[in-house]
């Protein structure tokens, strides 16, 4: 796993797959999750200066994806056994890890008001897209869209920038909430305080 600046906590990644496993009836793919916690990361940061997943985010060829949410999704073997048992009790792999199953009730008490309504805005605005779709879709983001002649040169994985969360995709495709100038300054000098902060204290 890749070290991580932001305080990541693997119990929330876990929620954050169960509450869209549930929300699509009990069963989602595995790569339209991830979309939608990029989707809901994307409009939390933009709105609010923070991450909901604190992940470590890169680009690759379907899209956006956060890191260590793909490995619990995954119940990858870089992931300790505290990460494995605790997953396991709320989401498990089908179809071969294509598929992520919800096993147990979500627990929002890992999620503030403020997640909770990023996490709808995801849903209620790209929840009815098919996998494809939105893999597709997320390729309009500047975050992404940074690395793709990279990907398309053959580059497997390349490392987001958050920063770059901030900038707008071309007219015509959602922002996950609008910014003028002068927020998107403000929420790029919270995320900078945000990091240096974690440095000291760890």
């Amino acid at each position: 796993m890749v070290r991580n600046p932001l305080p990541f906590d693997h119990k929330k990644a876990t929620q954050l797959l169960n509450y869209f496993a549930s929300k699509s009836g009990g069963r989602i793919n595995k790569m339209k999750a991830l979309k939608l916690i990029f989707l809901a990361d994307r409009y939390h940061l933009r709105k609010y200066g923070r991450l909901i997943s604190n992940d470590f985010y890169v680009a690759m060829k379907l899209g956006p994806v956060p890191s260590v949410v793909l490995d619990i999704a995954e119940s990858d073997s870089f992931l300790t056994q505290e990460y494995k048992n605790y997953a396991s009790n709320y989401i498990r792999p089908l179809d071969g890890g294509r598929q992520i199953e919800s096993v147990g009730e979500i627990d929002n008490s890992y999620f503030s008001e403020s997640d909770l309504e990023a996490l709808a805005f995801s849903w209620d605005n790209f929840g009815q897209y098919k996998k494809w779709s939105l893999s597709d879709f997320t390729h309009n983001y500047p975050e992404w869209k940074n690395h793709e002649q990279a990907i398309r040169a053959g580059s497997k994985c390349e490392n987001m920038e958050l920063a770059d969360f901030f900038d707008d995709p071309s007219v015509g495709i959602n922002k996950c909430f609008d910014l003028n100038e002068e927020e998107k300054a403000i929420r790029k000098d919270q995320l900078s305080e945000q990091i240096h902060l974690e440095s000291i204290w760890r």
